[in-house]
């Protein structure tokens, strides 16, 4: 199975530092946990549940993403790093509650190393039920001090990041006048346009579900709809949002692309290795996706000390910094971005984890 949701660029084979295979057999559980750095703190990431094919399947998913989760948690500034778990059946058979509350007690087994919170297939809810076996649970409903819906400053850091990239590649941080194509307009990709009819963007759409189109329709009528991704890729837009599955840009769709900017809200955007390097050759600026999509775990992150939502929205908004930041680096070493972000990510990590070495 593709690994649509997230992990950044990499050419090396990830090395881990602990993968811990959960079972329970009275409440069909069958997970698995894994950490890839704990060079700046805990690690954090969410919990899948999905009906993986083969043990193998879900092993592979959840090595790629956790190593996702370590570079997106230390661009995003946080004292974190990174993992992920996986479950391993379809959600709407086999959760429940005995389940959820014995993968609970694996979570608290790791003694704070690993902190869980909501995936695919996971929500809010199910974090408060997981909770009442860890104490190292993230993600709740506000009903018990979460942050709730993270979608809204996942929305609110791609637009950052999109502001950074319009700075970069017209001079001025707004996409005021800007033809901008969203891609997918569910949770995420609907707030979005939210930010960018607000700035004076001019906004075209697209989803494979006709109630979410119409949603946004009835909050902005002169939202222009397109049928499909291919049509909206070969719009004449300025900047190209993809906000829904991973993967979309690919060999057939990066030489028909009319955007000067790629900035969306999708986990692993790019299909594939040496797609980063095609952008830019094209002189398509990509803003790396778990860059800019980093707002999420950012709201999520905050509930570890008691959430504030002005505190995470206020870190959130440092995702227009990065960005900058990342594109410089890219200019300097003559890079394309998401490669540029890969460094940096890397040079954080060391950096401070280093720090851990020094005995206080």
């Amino acid at each position: 199975m593709p690994n649509v949701f997230g992990a950044p660029h990499k050419g090396t084979e990830p090395r881990h530092e602990q993968v811990v295979f959960c079972q329970d057999e009275a409440s069909g559980l069958r997970a698995i946990i894994a950490i890839y750095s704990t060079a700046l703190g805990p690690a954090l990431g969410g919990t899948r549940f999905y009906p993986y094919e083969s043990e193998e399947e879900a092993l592979a998913d959840v090595l790629n993403l956790s190593r996702g989760m370590a570079y997106k948690n230390a661009l995003a500034g946080l004292d974190l790093g990174g993992g992920k778990a996986v479950i391993i059946g379809d959600p709407a058979i086999d959760k429940s509650e005995a389940l959820l509350r014995a993968y609970g007690r694996f979570v608290q087994t790791l003694n704070g190393r690993y902190y869980t919170a909501c995936d695919v297939g996971t929500y809010s809810e199910d974090m408060d039920v997981v909770a009442r076996e860890s104490r190292f649970v993230t993600g709740r409903t506000v009903e018990h001090g979460g942050a709730g819906d993270s979608s809204i400053l996942t929305a609110f850091g791609v637009f950052q990041g999109m502001r950074a990239a319009a700075k970069s590649v017209w001079g001025a941080p707004t996409l005021r006048g800007r033809r901008v194509g969203v891609e997918g307009v569910g949770k995420v990709g609907h707030r979005l346009v939210e930010h960018l009819r607000e700035d004076g963007a001019d906004v075209v759409v697209c989803d494979v579900a006709e109630s979410a189109v119409e949603r946004v329709r009835a909050l902005h009528p002169e939202v222009e709809v397109v049928a499909d991704r291919d049509a909206l890729i070969r719009d004449e837009i300025d900047v190209y949002a993809p906000c829904a599955l991973g993967g979309s840009l690919d060999d057939d769709t990066v030489p028909v692309l009319k955007a000067r900017v790629v900035c969306g809200a999708a986990n692993n955007q790019l299909a594939h290795t040496g797609i980063e390097k095609s952008l830019a050759d094209r002189g398509v600026l990509y803003a790396p996706d778990y860059v800019v999509n980093s707002g999420g775990v950012i709201q999520v992150a905050d509930e570890i000390d008691g959430f504030d939502f002005e505190r995470a929205k206020a870190r959130a908004a440092g995702i227009f910094e990065t960005t900058q930041k990342i594109f410089e680096l890219a200019a300097d070493e003559g890079v394309p971005p998401a490669v540029a972000a890969d460094r940096l990510a890397e040079r954080r990590m060391s950096e401070i984890g280093r720090l851990r070495g020094i005995l206080v």
